[in-house]
């Protein structure tokens, strides 16, 4: 039903509707302040201590890193940390009103930074959107509560749907690979050998030839995405290697040891690449008869236990050493082949309900969207 006082709406800016505050938290100094008042960071509770920022209700806004741009709606007596940014209600604009429309705006347009994005209330201030009266305001924000409530109830179940199957996986290759006292277990040194590429110096680098792959390609390798080239080493050079220290080869194993720990990819017949020594580790010249794909599977079935040999919290590493004293179960070749298949039938099962809870998460946001944009277009 479109609303009849649409000629009561008025023009204004988001600076006109939301006065500016900041915080000078950080998690890291709150240790000694333990208490009964909540303190917020971009994830959500970050401590509890003993004094609060803001006696009333507001609304925090992410500025900073992971999730810049996403709302929240606090009640009083709590606080935030300065990577967000409180927002305050002026007069005649109800605090809900206000959090929908926020979340109706794409704030990627006003990101700074490369690494790290930034967005500044300088800049989003002057958004423009059209007030309605307060009471035509309270009567949309009952609206949207409703219809977001039903949306969320729905978004929630969808995304247990995706861990569950997420874990239904997990649980599959835990039970196939469980370590037990009548399968042989072996050391990871004494089923190949491991090993990380030659060093690559920077003047080596080339602006064509053969692909030269970090932590980042491995990673896009090992969940079938687009790799986006970036560096290269020339022919000659890639010659030179193969014949001195050898190449990646069919069903060699790669494993991401720096930053992102764990990321797994089986080398195929056609690829032609080099990579990049320390970040990814190297399985090759197999030393008993192994399925790529089952020892693939083992490491993934253990993938957080080999997360736990990391060294470091800031930057993490797996080192070959650690790698080469872990032990898997090792089956005979037929028995291997059994389980792979397996595991591949209930991977594939797993990626098909993956796929449909995605997409209904994917649908409720859009739907929300649509909602809002009807919302402030007074079509509620």
């Amino acid at each position: 039903m479109i609303s009849n006082t649409l000629e009561k709406w008025e023009e204004k800016t988001l600076g006109e509707i939301l006065d500016k505050g900041s915080s000078n938290l950080s998690a890291n100094k709150l240790n000694d302040c333990v208490g009964i008042y909540p303190v917020y960071g971009a994830g959500g509770l970050i401590a509890k201590v003993n004094f609060y920022q803001q006696d009333k209700e507001y609304l925090a806004i992410i500025k900073d890193g992971a999730g810049v741009g996403r709302v929240y709606h606090y009640q009083p007596k709590t606080s935030v940390l300065g990577t967000l940014q409180y927002l305050y209600p002026k007069p005649n604009t109800n605090i809900r009103f206000a959090y929908y429309y926020l979340q109706s705006i794409d704030f990627a347009k006003y990101y700074q930074g490369a690494a790290i994005p930034h967005i500044y209330y300088k800049d989003y201030k002057s958004e423009k959107l059209v007030l309605p009266p307060l009471p035509e305001q309270e009567r949309i924000v009952a609206k949207l509560d409703e219809a977001f409530e039903a949306i969320d109830k729905v978004k929630v179940n969808a995304e247990q749907n995706l861990t569950n199957a997420k874990e239904l996986f997990e649980s599959a290759l835990n039970k196939a690979f469980k370590k037990t006292d009548n399968i042989e277990q072996l050391k990871l040194d004494d089923i190949a050998e491991i090993t990380s590429s030659k060093r690559i110096y920077k003047n080596e680098y080339s602006p064509f030839g053969i692909p030269f792959y970090r932590t980042k390609e491995i990673k896009e390798l090992a969940h079938n995405l687009p790799i986006s080239l970036e560096l290269y080493i020339s022919t000659d050079k890639y010659l030179e290697i193969k014949n001195k220290f050898g190449i990646p080869l069919q069903n060699d194993l790669l494993i991401s040891a720096v930053g992102t720990i764990g990321e797994i990819y089986i080398v195929q017949a056609n690829d032609k690449f080099y990579f990049k020594d320390g970040n990814i580790i190297w399985f090759r010249k197999y030393k008993k008869e192994i399925n790529a794909e089952y020892l693939k599977y083992c490491l993934t079935a253990f993938v957080k236990e080999i997360q736990n040999m990391t060294q470091g919290a800031a930057y993490n590493a797996l080192t070959i050493e650690k790698l080469k004293e872990y032990k898997i179960n090792v089956v005979n070749i037929k028995e291997q082949n059994v389980i792979v298949k397996k595991i591949k039938n209930i991977r594939n099962n797993i990626d098909k309900l993956e796929a449909i809870y995605t997409q209904k998460i994917k649908e409720c946001d859009e739907l929300k969207q649509s909602i809002l944009q009807k919302a402030f277009r007074g079509e509620l």
